[in-house]
């Protein structure tokens, strides 16, 4: 496939070669690289084999996130990762899609919220595998439903994606009308980069994630099986990030947006007992 990268990284960050082992390496603490961000109830909880991020009894009127990433504090041009490479995860949860209540997931993004660092707002590029609850409803391919466990990818910085900033004022209320939409909105979407695929693994077995992100086109697969193929590929650096917490998104093209938290009673984890990036 072309842009897949084959070939081994070459050159900067783009030459590392970074394993976690969990049972030598999380059990006794994560290595300097790794930072813990965790809010509200959100915890940690390792063992010899296996990373449990985990919140309790959330809030709606507190953040909580348990969440690791190696991007803390660093400017966006000293992000980690850049393509080709391969991330390689084995997670289960502990609720089905839509019984888990928040969001969560795990891959790369710019970080574009300002949530871990003193950086200037950005818009968002992402590669990963991204999970929210409803009411969350981020309808950004028109293919897949707003909300649920899915791969997806996006590049807003793309030149094709910022032409489109002048006309956004026209073009939010235009997207309301249906034929308008489905006409001009697959455009939009390609010019945004946005790709994504709902994963049909049931989210509390144990099932292996892998994303190889190529420098033109990516591939996501469960279980050795083709999920999402020639997703076009962000651009440029981004950081590592694995989370859990108890929040809620909608953006829409017709022009919902929100953001919110979530009551949730109870424990809520992520396992994970394998992570590669290579």
């Amino acid at each position: 496939m072309p842009g897949m990268g084959n070939r081994p990284a070459r050159g900067g960050d783009a030459s590392l070669k970074n394993r976690i082992t969990l049972r030598q390496e999380l059990s006794t603490g994560l290595a300097s690289h790794w930072r813990r961000y965790l809010r509200g109830t959100g915890i940690l909880e390792p063992s010899d084999d296996v990373l449990r991020l985990v919140t309790t009894s959330t809030s709606s009127r507190e953040y909580s996130d348990a969440q690791i990433d190696d991007y803390q504090d660093l400017p966006r041009r000293r992000f980690r990762w850049r393509p080709p490479l391969k991330l390689t995860v084995r997670a289960r949860f502990s609720h089905s899609a839509g019984k888990l209540r928040g969001t969560a997931g795990f891959g790369f993004w710019n970080d574009p919220f300002l949530m871990t660092g003193a950086r200037l707002p950005a818009l968002p590029r992402a590669i990963w595998f991204f999970y929210a609850s409803p009411p969350s409803d981020m309808r950004l391919d028109h293919r897949v439903p707003g909300h649920g466990w899915k791969a997806a990818t996006i590049d807003a910085t793309r030149p094709a994606a910022l032409a489109w900033v002048p006309f956004t004022p026209l073009a939010l209320p235009l997207m309301n009308y249906r034929p308008l939409y489905q006409r001009l909105w697959p455009s939009i979407q390609r010019s945004l980069a946005v790709r994504e695929a709902t994963a049909t693994a049931e989210m509390t077995g144990w099932h292996t994630y892998a994303i190889e992100w190529g420098t033109e086109r990516s591939r996501f697969s469960v279980d050795g099986q083709p999920l999402l193929e020639n997703a076009p590929s962000p651009r440029g650096r981004l950081g590592f990030v694995m989370w859990l917490d108890n929040q809620y998104l909608v953006a829409t093209p017709w022009g919902r947006f929100a953001w919110g938290l979530l009551d949730s009673p109870g424990r809520q984890w992520m396992e994970v007992d394998r992570l590669a990036i290579e």
